[in-house]
């Protein structure tokens, strides 16, 4: 097979959903409210009920809201799981899926964050299954098309932004399950 008969759609997809089935959601499953929201160092970023005094400053609609603040303070602080979900579901995801494949519009102020493990779960799993619909109806000449001005990189073609989505996934997620790891070693020992 030469490149001019490579499905680059299907591969660029088969990309994540190689590390998704096979890394990633076996992972995931099971992951409690305490591992969620769990703070291995003073002052981490989370999720957080709306009002919190520890937040620096909160995005989000509804009861809980993501730690934030502008400029991002030098070093940046370390986030939990709960944080790292939220990132992945609003900025990664959702605002990727509403602005290249109608989805409702989203943004890390007005999303309603989960304040437990399984709603955080089902909200990443509803932006997976959309964004890979909407990168499977691309198409092979969709690959092609400029991103535009929604990206900071408006004539990239939406491969280069497919593949920096799947890096950003594996790369958080997999934090997450380095997480999971350290908290199951020190005060998730008894799950």
């Amino acid at each position: 097979m030469n490149a001019d008969e490579l499905d680059w759609n299907r591969t660029l997809r088969a990309q994540w959903e190689f590390h998704w089935d096979h890394q990633i959601r076996d992972r995931l499953h099971g992951l409690t409210d305490g591992e969620y929201l769990w703070a291995p160092v003073p002052d981490a970023w989370s999720v957080r009920p709306h009002g919190d005094p520890a937040a620096p400053a909160q995005f989000g609609a509804g009861g809980f809201r993501i730690d934030y603040a502008f400029p991002e303070p030098a070093p940046a602080p370390f986030t939990t799981i709960a944080w790292r979900l939220g990132h992945v579901i609003v900025g990664v995801l959702a605002m990727r899926n509403a602005s290249h494949f109608g989805a409702p519009p989203a943004s890390y102020e007005t999303w309603p964050y989960a304040g437990g493990a399984a709603t955080a779960l089902d909200q990443l799993h509803a932006q997976l299954d959309t964004w890979l619909a909407g990168v499977r109806g691309l198409g092979e000449d969709g690959l092609r098309v400029a991103v535009g001005e929604r990206e900071p990189y408006p004539d990239a073609p939406m491969a280069d932004l497919v593949l920096h989505i799947h890096r950003e996934l594996i790369h958080h997620l997999s934090e997450v399950c380095l997480l999971r790891d350290l908290y199951l070693h020190t005060d998730g020992a008894s799950r």
